[in-house]
């Protein structure tokens, strides 16, 4: 709301409305009124009734004796005395009178003024109560309503305190002439106690009267702006109210709007279940992949290092050539072919070139990053979510990189399968939280050394307890468990990495004429995942198996024929291969003739994973890795025969482990 600007008629209309200012009765009094001051404050109190007391009496003083007294003196004075009190008391009534004139005046004045006020208060009142309806009215102004209902109130208390300080004016003048009064009653009292005491009661009587209207006029204006505030604060009730009550039903509203968004997700989460499944079964549940890692640095160092020591003709970087086996990857677009060319002298001196060509699902470059690998088989980690059994091997000869794809290096460029995979199984999980699922997750991990079970997140030196394996199957799961082994909840991926460091520390390696640190046992890390759904009740189980296979070797190769110790490891390792194969083998047997004998237990690997290479098991991954020197062409060849035997191999569809509502 603008403040009103006065206009100098309206400040002439204020000065004369000012309340004026009446001579006291004396001698002394001034005939002109003196302007009372402005701004008092009008008490809310009855002023207390004029007192009427005796006036003083004066004693006149003279400069001569008194005369003595005579006859005729003493009736002159006896005639005058009358008419000297006459006189005095017409011109106590003429003063008394006029002083009831100036009161009813001033009264009247009083009243004037006290009207006018009221009127500029319900002004102020009015303009307050727009201001309300406009509130309520307009949201989108609120802020600059609240301030300008501010500022009114801010103009009202001014007002307020202005005519508070008017009315203290009032009350001091009227104190004044109360004063007077007395002192004329005083006066008048001498003369007639009957007059006194009758004008006292009128002049008490109207002065009770008088505090009693302005009384009544202040409280009528004060229940007037209570009931003003009373309306607005009911019309901001109302408002409220139905504010309020819309937002009841806009929160109904959208709890049914949630409750079928939710129930549409759940009905999603099923059917990308099913089409997630249907895609992992077209593209096999036994996908083979072949990666060739990269020639290391101090192979090639080696190679230059004696071409340089060499007086023959040959450089270096020829020499280097000569280390690294010719591979060819013809199909650039697919990228699912490698071609192997080996040179060899017949018995006549004639150079005979053989090529050998195999194809896989995927074939990774030497200059394939880690990423890429774990980009094929990302989306297995949804199907451990969902409840099947997923088993990824690394397989290849020794020094091919295995344990490098699987557990990686220390940097997040180089790490491995098994935190990728894990840290993946957790963020799918996350994701699955906002559709009612809660998963819980444990892990271990085990090495098969020369068929015994080892557990590497025991404690201190490998005990002597002999772990057993034992399958549990109903019609709707399988499960294995290991018995004496640590199994650790898991809550945050980076308790993988706690868990792969420690494993490393105790795993069992030697150093052979083919790698300066080959692994000698199998190692399997077991991720296994329960999950609820607490809005259906279903349960599920799933379980991602990450084996680091021993690597494949001959034992004139890795130079373990003289050597007690690792001839018995090597003959182990070739034997858990074997039995691997077997049983892959008769698994696509299976599938073609029906029932058929499984040879599980052949072998502690294949009987340890049993229910993930069955039917139980959503995909079977062989991670081929190759080693890109020449001098390991044989067994190469060797590794991609046996891959190519178990990419041709078919295994009948996977099983979901439900565990069935509650």
């Amino acid at each position: 709301m603008t403040k009103r600007k006065l206009s100098p008629i309206d400040d002439d209309d204020d000065e004369f409305d000012q309340p004026r200012k009446f001579p006291a009765i004396g001698t002394n009094a001034s005939s002109h009124p003196q302007p009372a001051p402005r701004n008092r404050p009008r008490p809310l109190t009855r002023p207390d009734p004029p007192k009427l007391t005796a006036p003083r009496r004066t004693t006149r003083a003279t400069s001569a004796p008194p005369k003595p007294f005579t006859a005729a003196a003493r009736s002159g004075r006896a005639a005058s005395g009358p008419m000297r009190t006459t006189h005095t008391l017409r011109d106590l009534q003429n003063q008394v009178t006029f002083l009831e004139n100036a009161q009813t005046t001033n009264a009247a004045y009083i009243a004037q003024q006290m009207q006018v006020e009221r009127t500029k208060v319900a002004e102020i009142q009015a303009d307050h109560l727009a201001l309300s309806r406009e509130l309520a009215s307009s949201r989108e102004a609120e802020l600059d309503k609240r301030r300008q209902i501010v500022d009114s109130t801010e103009e009202l208390e001014k007002l307020r305190l202005k005519h508070a300080k008017e009315i203290l004016d009032f009350e001091t003048q009227l104190q004044k002439r109360t004063n007077e009064m007395r002192q004329l009653s005083m006066d008048l009292r001498i003369a007639t106690e009957d007059l006194d005491r009758e004008r006292a009661s009128g002049l008490s009587l109207k002065s009770m009267v008088s505090t009693q209207s302005a009384a009544q006029v202040a409280l009528n204006a004060q229940m007037n702006t209570l009931q003003t505030e009373k309306d607005a604060l009911q019309a901001q009730l109302d408002t409220v109210t139905s504010t309020v009550s819309q937002h009841g039903l806009d929160h109904q509203s959208a709890l049914r709007r949630i409750a079928f968004l939710e129930q549409e997700a759940r009905e999603a989460e099923m059917v990308r279940r099913k089409l997630h499944n249907m895609v992992q079964e077209l593209k096999g549940n036994i996908r083979v992949f072949c990666r060739v890692r990269p020639a290391l640095p101090h192979e090639l160092g080696s190679a230059r290092a004696g071409g340089r020591h060499s007086n023959s003709s040959p450089s270096s970087e020829d020499f280097a050539k000569a280390l690294v086996a010719n591979l060819a990857f013809p199909d650039r677009q697919e990228r699912k072919e490698i071609v192997l060319t080996s040179s060899s002298s017949s018995a006549m001196g004639q150079e005979r070139k053989d090529v050998y060509s195999f194809s896989f699902d995927r074939v990774f470059e030497p200059e394939s990053t880690q990423s890429e690998v774990f980009e094929e088989i990302s989306l297995l980690a949804q199907s451990c979510i969902d409840g099947y059994n997923v088993c990824i091997f690394a397989y290849g000869q020794t020094g091919s990189g295995k344990s490098f794809t699987m557990e990686g290096g220390s940097t997040e460029a180089t790490i491995g399968m098994i935190p990728r995979a894990v840290d993946e199984v957790f963020r799918a999980a996350d994701v699955l939280k906002n559709k009612g699922w809660e998963y819980s997750m444990e892990g271990q991990f085990l090495e098969i050394y020369n068929e015994t079970i080892n557990d590497l997140l025991g404690k201190g030196e490998f005990d002597k307890k002999k772990h057993e394996i034992k399958h549990e199957k109903t019609a709707t799961s399988a499960s294995t468990r290991v018995t004496d082994v640590n199994v650790m909840p898991l809550r945050t991926p980076r308790e993988v990495s706690a868990l792969l460091r420690l494993a490393n520390s105790r795993r069992t390696v030697a150093a052979t004429l083919m790698n300066e640190r080959s692994s000698r046992s199998h190692s399997v890390f077991t991720l296994r995942i329960f999950g609820c759904n607490e809005h259906t009740g279903e349960r599920c189980e799933g379980s991602l198996n990450l084996v680091d296979l021993a690597g494949s070797e001959r034992l004139n190769s890795s130079g373990a024929a003289g050597h007690k110790e690792r001839l018995k490891e090597t003959q182990n390792i070739n034997r858990s291969l074997s039995a691997l194969g077997d049983v892959i083998a008769a698994l696509g047997e299976k599938g073609d003739k029906g029932d058929k004998h499984i040879p599980y237990r052949n072998s502690k690997l294949t009987y340890l994973l049993q229910h993930s290479l069955s039917g139980h098991s959503k995909t079977l991954v062989y991670d081929l890795n190759l080693s890109p020197l020449a001098a390991h062409l044989n067994e190469s060849l060797t590794s991609l025969r046996f891959a190519t035997k178990v990419n041709n191999t078919t295994v009948g569809p996977a099983k979901k482990q439900v565990r069935g509502a509650n």
